[in-house]
């Protein structure tokens, strides 16, 4: 592979066939577990009721012409990933940052979707473009999703008397879905909370974006929130980054076993963070970006967004009986 001008000449296929392959990946994925969502909402039950649920294909087999009905979902998800990957994208272009366009990650189960990444490829300048590069991401994915959230309620229903049970619960709902839900039942005092609701798609695309955002707010490694930690100090994003595993571990064991994860996540080699110089503070805006970052984060944040889900549940452990 040669090089132009000191920029490595890359292929067409890489630079633009290979996000779009992935995007239409996704479409597809996104689109069938929509369906899916669609078509129990119309019925008046929860997203996920039986197993089958998550894994629409053998159902989309049998019933093709259901299959545009995941749209609302797929539209709704994939733009927020979109996004908030955008972005990143712009901020680093902004910079004279080198950076792919976004690739979005097809999953064959639960929401469609891995979630989205860019690559950046040449080096951070400065701590001002760090912050820029890890905050506008989130912030434009949280605008997004909090605009997917208020649709989602006014398409939303009560749930009907006698409705089956949820195999996937959703646990406490963050700071964002309460203050749109406290918003609009100003105008519709009717409006029934979000755990006594029949969640449209699109709502559910909304809580899934909310929640990708705090993930990618968890202060280490090179998530979004480690890039603005580090903006702020290196010292403070190593330190960090060490000890988030241990406690990621713990609050895994006892809420969401998907933070031992994000745990092990943080400590793969890929995770650390490249140098970035420190010469030069930040200006008042970048400070005032760092702090929406932080206040993003604790509005999106969910200890346990999912009821039912701890490693001790899993293993079926009594935590008391571990006291005793």
């Amino acid at each position: 592979m040669g090089e132009l001008k000191g920029i490595p000449v890359r292929s067409s296929f890489r630079e633009y066939g290979l996000p779009l392959l992935l995007l239409a990946a996704s479409v597809v994925t996104t689109t069938a577990n929509g369906a899916r969502f669609m078509q129990n909402f119309l019925e008046g039950l929860p997203p996920v009721v039986r197993d089958s649920d998550l894994w629409p294909w053998g159902w989309l087999a049998d019933h093709p012409e259901f299959f545009k009905t995941g749209w609302a979902y797929s539209a709704s998800l994939l733009g927020i990933l979109l996004i908030h990957e955008f972005g990143h994208y712009f901020a680093a272009r902004w910079h004279r940052i080198g950076t792919s366009l976004p690739w979005v990650l097809p999953a064959p189960t639960l929401s469609g979707t891995a979630g989205a990444v860019i690559r950046i490829r040449t080096r951070i300048p400065h701590r001002k473009a760090l912050m820029d590069v890890g905050v506008y991401g989130p912030l434009a994915g949280y605008l997004a999703s909090t605009l997917a959230v208020a649709v989602g309620f006014l398409l939303s229903h009560r749930v009907a008397a006698g409705a089956a049970s949820s195999m996937v619960r959703f646990g406490g709902e963050p700071l964002t879905i309460r203050i749109v839900h406290a918003i609009l039942a100003h105008w519709n005092p009717n409006l029934p909370a979000f755990e006594q609701m029949t969640p449209h798609p699109v709502l559910l695309a909304g809580w899934i974006g909310l929640f990708m955002t705090s993930l990618n707010l968890i202060p280490g490694g090179q998530l979004d929130g480690g890039h603005v930690v580090y903006a702020f100090s290196a010292k403070l994003h190593r330190f960090l980054t060490r000890i988030l595993p241990f406690i990621l571990l713990v609050v895994g064991m006892l809420f969401w076993v998907g933070w031992i994860l994000w745990g092990l996540v943080l400590l793969l080699p890929v995770m650390r963070h490249p140098k970035v110089p420190l010469q030069g503070g930040l200006d008042s805006r970048r400070v005032v970006l760092g702090v929406i970052a932080v206040l993003i984060f604790l509005l999106t944040f969910n200890l346990r967004p999912f009821y039912d889900n701890s490693m001790l549940q899993v293993l079926h452990v009594d935590p008391l009986q571990l006291m005793r």
